[in-house]
């Protein structure tokens, strides 16, 4: 069974930072790319970010870019998104993603409130 359980997320002052992770189980992680969406209330979920299965190819949406770090550690099936000068506009449920055989799965999320 797939599984993706993202932890990390909290309250935070505009300007802080946070670190999100994502624990993966249940496939082979370091085949397939994997990354972070985000659903703030009254919004359409939306990509964030992502990261390749092996080479570490990145893509950040522009609302992050500069701000926002995704990395992972094929050996201990984990993600990180390393976020800093936190805004309130990123204030969202953030949830990691793969597609796995052509399914998508999300884990649950993790809530990230940015105050101001």
């Amino acid at each position: 069974e797939v599984q993706l359980q993202a932890s990390g997320g909290g309250l935070v002052q505009a300007g802080g930072s946070l670190r999100l992770s994502c624990a993966a189980s249940g496939f082979s992680f370091d085949d397939y790319g994997i990354g972070w969406f985000r659903q703030a209330p009254g919004k359409e979920r939306e990509g964030v970010s992502c990261i390749s299965s092996r080479d570490g190819i990145t893509y950040y949406s522009n609302s992050v870019k500069g701000r926002f770090t995704i990395s992972r550690d094929n050996a201990k099936n984990t993600l990180e998104l390393q976020m800093n000068q936190l805004k309130p506009e990123d204030t969202a449920v953030y949830y990691c993603m793969s597609t796995i055989e052509g399914t998508p799965y999300f884990g649950q999320g993790t809530l990230v409130t940015v105050s101001s």
